[in-house]
């Protein structure tokens, strides 16, 4: 059998650089050297070797995270240079990406969401009126960051300015956004036309942290996840047809990964991941092996579906 001449893109220049080469390590292990001679190339350095190379690709994988690498821009390169890739293309990575546009996306496709206000760089942010409008506790983070880089959860009015300005260090705009208290919750789907529902995850943060945090995240036994997690059936399909219907309005494709909480009955949608955590033991890849999918048949599924995608083009 020929081998697949594959494209590993890890690394970057977001500040979730680390986590793209963790992923991007545990990646290249997981790929099956029997179907695929893997090529490692890091955008902050290889994107000229990247581009000599292009003739000679049969795919790429991009473990990307952040801005330039999960917001359209290298996926619109990859499309220049007509190489497939798994994944959403360059407008469900863009829209995506913005959590306004997705809050906005979410709106028109009846997905359920936390109430929030938008504010600008210089914009004059009344607490009272935040207050009056989403209440506190109230979630401040950057409108165009991943891994909840520069997210705070504010509980008293005077702590506002203080979030709102280390928002602000990721960029232009960011989002005050309602806080809900509640199970936390991660939905992941596969496919292209037709979508298949992974197994929910409950995530429990160690009660030192006050939200799912980067370090929570990254720092292994700060957090307990619980597969499938421990709700009915009647909200386990709630949450994962939200799941689809945020993948659908947002222009996913390829698979995508859906934050939310759950507060009673009612399910709030935080956000889609289109380039998920994907080390052996990120959420996706857990749900999946539940599902009955190792990382390594995961993987060939994104690149097949990016493959399909391609070639359906």
């Amino acid at each position: 059998m020929n081998k697949l001449n594959l494209a590993l893109l890890l690394g970057g220049i977001s500040s979730e650089r680390e986590v793209s080469l963790n992923s991007g390590d545990q990646v290249y292990e997981a790929l099956d050297k029997e179907k695929y001679a893997i090529t490692r190339y890091d955008p902050k350095t290889d994107l000229g070797k990247l581009v000599q190379d292009a003739p000679g690709i049969d795919v790429a994988l991009i473990i990307l995270h952040g801005p330039y690498g999960e917001d359209g821009t290298v996926q619109g390169f990859l499309e220049l240079l007509d190489i497939p890739y798994q994944g959403s293309g360059v407008m469900g990575s863009a829209v995506a990406m913005n959590k306004v546009a997705t809050k906005k996306m979410y709106e028109l496709a009846g997905v359920p969401s936390p109430a929030y206000i938008v504010a600008s760089r210089g914009d004059a942010i009344d607490p009272g009126e935040v207050e009056g409008r989403i209440g506190f506790p109230v979630v401040v983070k950057p409108a165009e960051a991943g891994s909840s880089v520069g997210m705070s959860i504010v509980k008293e009015k005077d702590m506002l300015k203080h979030a709102m300005e280390k928002a602000f260090e990721h960029g232009n705009t960011i989002l005050l956004e309602a806080y809900i208290e509640g199970i936390e919750l991660t939905a992941g789907v596969v496919g292209n036309e037709t979508l298949q529902a992974l197994p929910l995850i409950e995530i429990l943060p160690n009660e030192e942290y006050a939200f799912f945090d980067y370090e929570a995240k990254y720092t292994p036994g700060k957090t307990e996840e619980i597969c499938p997690a421990r709700i009915d059936d009647t909200i386990t399909e709630k949450a994962q047809t939200f799941a689809k219907m945020a993948h659908q309005a947002l222009f996913c494709e390829g698979y995508s990964r859906t934050d939310m909480m759950l507060k009673g009955k009612d399910l709030y949608i935080l956000e889609t991941n289109t380039i998920p955590g994907m080390t052996a033991t990120s959420l996706l890849p857990q749900a999946a092996q539940v599902g009955g999918m190792t990382f390594t048949a995961l993987l060939d599924r994104l690149i097949e579906l990016g493959i399909e995608r391609h070639r359906n083009k």
